[in-house]
């Protein structure tokens, strides 16, 4: 798992899908989910802990674009 198109397909495989029509939000929504089936045990510690790493990556990356007023979206 290296991209948050990764962590989608994970998410997929429980038929969760997330679409909140804005980047940051989706990602936001994708760590509450993972921390759900983490918590359920449906998924395992090291598949957690690389999504949850995948995510917090990519949301500091959309912080940094918002803030420099390059959103597109």
């Amino acid at each position: 798992m290296k991209t948050l198109y990764d962590v989608q397909q994970l998410l997929k495989k429980f038929d969760i899908y997330v679409y909140v029509g804005k980047r940051l939000w989706d990602i936001e929504v994708m760590a509450l989910e993972l921390d759900h089936l983490h918590d359920a045990k449906l998924i395992s510690h090291d598949e957690f802990i690389h999504a949850k790493l995948i995510l917090t990556r990519e949301h500091r990356i959309e912080e940094k674009q918002e803030s420099r007023g390059k959103y597109i979206g």
